[in-house]
């Protein structure tokens, strides 16, 4: 075990042979009922890891079944901050992450000590912070939210309140446009969203001059400008769902198109295309990408790799995010 330990201090995730094909599958059922453990997977995962969870979400739903789970283990098939969050709101529960270098690029343009020195600046402010962030950025927030209920996060605050709000700047500009209200937006984003070509998306508009534009609020501006509609990933899903047997051209991270063709089989589903030449035809989170099934059978088997935070940190940080869904009825 101690060999264990020790390659997952040194890679990140355990590196050791797993079963193949469908023995695979059988076996990570088998360790999860042995476990007594809880697979939680984002739509951005590879569509054979949403299969294999038990529940998939965007992050807000998902931060909603970690806190109300009754399993001993919650496996987070997700990246770190969203494992984070779950062991922030259930730190009696033991938390793991398949493979601790799936980071998130929102998350690491807002650093701590940084977004401290920033907040400094603007005294008396109500700092709100996107759920992709860190659990030391949490702990400086007065609220939480998720692209999923934004608007009605800061709407919920007086409107005399000057409002900071982090870390991805284009969820801030969609969110101030919607609101009106004066926000203070730190120059963070995801770089799955914002390396979206305008032009290939408008060449792709005019091949399919019929497909709908569906978008995330993290792409630039001009992106959302050419959208049809813009919500977060189960918004998306949602949307497809109740406008089935259409073309769409979808700009948000390309996992999502699984779940999109369980909800309306009949329609077509083209990613947006990235900017930059030489890269795939998608623009896929490579952080994402990094859980496979093999890593959730040795994270099963092993009870490895663990998040782990202070008692303070996890005190600190869920007082926020309590204040979300208190804001929100969830």
């Amino acid at each position: 075990m101690l060999d264990i330990i020790k390659a997952v201090e040194q890679r990140g995730y355990i590196d050791l042979p797993a079963p193949a094909g469908e023995k695979l599958i059988d076996e990570i059922h088998k360790l999860k009922e042995e476990r007594d453990a809880v697979i939680l997977a984002h739509y951005y995962q590879r569509p054979e890891v949403q299969d294999i969870a038990d529940f998939t979400g965007d992050s807000l739903a998902l931060a909603s079944i970690a806190s109300r789970t009754d399993a001993r283990i919650i496996l987070f098939a997700g990246v770190h901050f969203m494992a984070e969050t779950a062991k922030i709101l259930s730190p009696e529960k033991k938390v793991l992450l398949p493979d601790l270098n799936a980071g998130c690029s929102m998350a690491d343009s807002c650093p701590a000590e940084d977004f401290r020195k920033f907040i400094e600046k603007y005294p008396e402010s109500v700092v709100i912070t996107y759920v992709n962030t860190t659990a030391d950025v949490k702990t400086m927030s007065d609220l939480v939210c998720t692209s999923s209920n934004a608007v009605e996060v800061v709407r919920s605050v007086p409107e005399d309140k000057r409002i900071i709000f982090a870390p991805d700047k284009n969820l801030g500009e969609y969110v101030k446009e919607i609101t009106g209200r004066d926000m203070i937006l730190w120059d963070g984003a995801c770089h799955v969203h914002r390396r979206f070509s305008l032009k290939k998306i408008m060449d792709l508009k005019g091949k399919h001059p019929d497909a709908s534009i569906i978008a995330h609020p993290e792409c630039e501006k001009d992106i959302r400008g050419l959208a049809d509609f813009i919500g977060s990933t189960s918004q998306l899903i949602d949307y497809v769902r109740k406008n089935k047997g259409k073309t769409y051209i979808v700009a948000t991270e390309p996992g999502v198109i699984h779940q999109m063709k369980k909800e309306s089989a009949g329609s077509e589903f083209i990613p947006a295309p990235p900017a930059l030449s030489g890269e795939c035809a998608c623009s896929e989170c490579e952080y994402m990408k990094m859980i496979t099934l093999e890593k959730i059978y040795n994270t099963l088997l092993y009870e490895l790799p663990e998040i782990h935070l202070d008692e303070e940190t996890v005190r600190r940080a869920a007082l926020p995010i309590r204040r979300m869904f208190e804001v929100t009825g969830k």
